[in-house]
């Protein structure tokens, strides 16, 4: 494999190793993609080792590579890639990184353990989320303790930790023994995309937005009860996942197929038309599997009004400002979220301040920019220490 050239020879070369990319959806994959497209602005190197559930390949362009390892299905949430080890260390003699960047969680990612070239240069782990070892999965709580002991592994080894607030960073009990190599720097957006045509929205005034991995942690099903007990609401819930054909049954249950649409399959434009034309964005997730809630940013980008749970350890309560960019609710409340329903369907004014709010603050905290300009502080730090 030859080495692909860098914009500029002198430019600090970074490795990252994701779990997915775009397209392929979700919060970590859009948050790389973004982040690697600044860094190369910014006058870096960076390339990409993510799965993909087609086939291997790389590509090249705007100033990064990303190369793409075949996945044959997954097993607890993990990609199953027998050739992934072998591809990092093709990678890692033809990109030459000076720092190692990986993103957990990604099982995967722990293979940098049995290279001694990936072993050689300082590595930095960006905690997008612990793996929740109370979880109800029978599965995941199986599997966690030796999980916790290789990924203890990782972290000792870290020569830099990035958690995406203080709040999760100070919830996570993986991170306690690591503190002092900690560092918070928050999920980060740049520009979005053109919108395509508007949707078509179901009947109702006050029009609802969901956008996210039809997962158990996200909790639609909480907000498709809650909408129930709304009758002047209606919604859009954009995604695809395992709890799709549920949550369609429970739409079909609570007599609620002329107010609530699910949406699969829609690209980047025809999500940022939805945001564009609705009256506010929740996020009514029941579990810190929901780290930061990066479709919150989306929504303040947007100038739109969010509802998000109050989740403890959560970066989602950092994000919403109660009164000022959103309204927060219990995390699996059906009857609270509701209420925070009626109140905005009540008062249009308010739910145009609390978008407006919430996208000055985003101009202000949240752009991609200034996001990957820490995070390259941190790989200059690491690298003069040696």
């Amino acid at each position: 494999m030859a080495r692909p050239p860098a914009a500029d020879p002198g430019a600090l070369r970074v490795l990252h190793l994701g779990k997915y990319f775009p397209p392929e959806p979700g919060g970590m994959e859009r948050f790389l993609d973004v982040l690697t497209l600044e860094q190369a602005r910014q006058g870096l190197a960076p390339a990409v080792l993510v799965h993909d559930r087609g086939r291997s390949g790389r590509t090249q362009g705007e100033g990064r590579w990303v190369w793409r390892c075949r996945s044959h299905g997954q097993w607890l949430f993990t990609p199953i890639a027998p050739s992934w080890p072998r591809q990092l260390a093709a990678i890692l003699r033809a990109h030459r990184p000076h720092v190692l960047h990986l993103h957990l969680p990604n099982p995967s990612a722990f293979a940098a353990l049995l290279l001694p070239a990936a072993r050689r240069i300082p590595w930095v782990v960006h905690w997008h989320a612990d793996i929740p070892e109370d979880t109800t999965r029978l599965g995941l709580r199986l599997a966690y303790p030796v999980y916790a002991r290789i990924e203890h592994r990782v972290l000792a080894r870290a020569a830099a930790i990035v958690a995406t607030s203080k709040r999760y960073l100070d919830a996570s009990r993986p991170l306690r023994a690591h503190l002092e190599r900690c560092h918070v720097v928050p999920l980060g957006l740049g520009a979005p995309p053109a919108p395509g045509p508007a949707p078509c929205w179901p009947e109702g005034r006050l029009r609802v937005l969901a956008v996210g991995r039809l997962s158990y942690y996200k909790g639609f099903d909480r907000l498709v009860e809650a909408l129930a007990q709304v009758p002047s609401a209606c919604a859009l819930i954009c995604g695809s996942g395992p709890l799709a054909t549920p949550l369609r049954q429970r739409i079909q249950a609570l007599g609620l197929a002329a107010r609530v649409v699910l949406r699969e399959g829609l690209d980047d434009a025809a999500i940022e038309a939805c945001f564009r034309s609705c009256d506010l964005v929740c996020l009514p997730s029941v579990e810190r599997a929901e780290a930061f809630g990066l479709v919150l940013l989306e929504a303040m980008r947007a100038g739109r009004a969010v509802i998000a749970s109050d989740l403890p350890g959560s970066g989602m309560a950092e994000l919403v400002e109660e009164g000022r960019t959103g309204l927060k609710v219990p995390p699996g409340d059906p009857a609270a979220l509701a209420a925070a329903l009626r109140r905005l369907a009540g008062d249009p004014a308010l739910c145009r301040d609390l978008g407006e709010a919430g996208r000055a603050r985003f101009e202000q905290a949240y752009r991609i920019s200034p996001v990957a300009e820490a995070i390259g502080q941190i790989y200059r730090k690491v690298l003069a220490r040696g």
